[in-house]
C-alpha cells in the first residue's frame, strides 16, 4: 500500500472514523438496513447479499493504495452508523475524493454527516497536505449535491454518460471539490455549524 495513505482513526465529538475491516459485516449490513438504503437506485449501499462484495472491493483498493475507507461509528451508542472512504487517490499529484458515503436513515440530518466530512477534510489537508479534495455524485441524487454544497464545496462540472449502473443505466455525475487554498474558510464554516449543533 501506498506509504502516503496508511488506515488510521479519526474523532471528534459526535463519531470515530475506524478502518474498514471484515469482521464489521454483520454491524455494517444492519446499519444499511435501517431504511434499506440500497433500494435508492442512485446510490451503492451494502445489502446482506452484497455485504461480502462490498468488503472485499473496498479492502481490495485499500491493499492497492487506491482507497482508505472507513466504518463509522456513533459515540454515544458505541455502534457502526454507516461508511465512508478516502478513493481514487492520486499520489502524484496530492489529490483524494471523499465517497461511497452512507448513514443508517437514524442519523441522517443529525450533525454527523457534517462532524464526518470535517474530519476527513482536515485530515486531508493538514495531514495528507491534499491540493484539492473531490466528491462526485450521481445527477439524480439531489441530497447529495445539496449536502455537498453546504460543505463549501464548489461545482466543477458534470460528466456526461460517466458510468453505466448495475441496472445498464448511463450516469451523468457531478464533480465537486475544495482547494487547500479554501481550507481555511471551509474550515471556519464547518467548525461553526457544528458548535451550533453541539450546543442545541
Amino acid at each position: 500500500m501506498d506509504s502516503w495513505l496508511r488506515p488510521t482513526q479519526l474523532e471528534g465529538e459526535l463519531v470515530k472514523l475506524v478502518p474498514l475491516q471484515k469482521s464489521q459485516k454483520v454491524d455494517l449490513a444492519f446499519a444499511a438496513s435501517d431504511g434499506k438504503l440500497w433500494e435508492l437506485w442512485y446510490t451503492s449501499v451494502p445489502s446482506p447479499k452484497t455485504i461480502d462484495s462490498y468488503l472485499d472491493v473496498a479492502l481490495s483498493e485499500q491493499e492497492k493504495g487506491n482507497a482508505l475507507p472507513f466504518a463509522i461509528v456513533n459515540k454515544k451508542t458505541n455502534t457502526i452508523v454507516g461508511s465512508t472512504r478516502f478513493l481514487n487517490v492520486d499520489t502524484k499529484n496530492k489529490r483524494v475524493e471523499i465517497g461511497a458515503t452512507w448513514y443508517a436513515k437514524k442519523v441522517q440530518r443529525t450533525g454527523i454527516n457534517t462532524e464526518c466530512k470535517y474530519l476527513l477534510l482536515k485530515y486531508a489537508f493538514e495531514n495528507l497536505n491534499c491540493i484539492a479534495v473531490e466528491f462526485r455524485t450521481h445527477f439524480h441524487n439531489h441530497p447529495s449535491r445539496n449536502a455537498i454544497l453546504r460543505l463549501g464545496a464548489k461545482q466543477d462540472g458534470i460528466l456526461r454518460n460517466h458510468r453505466v449502473d448495475d441496472s445498464g443505466n448511463l450516469r451523468d455525475t457531478v464533480v465537486f471539490s475544495i482547494l487547500n487554498s479554501e481550507w481555511n474558510t471551509v474550515k471556519k464554516s464547518l467548525e461553526f455549524k457544528m458548535g451550533k449543533s453541539y450546543l442545541d
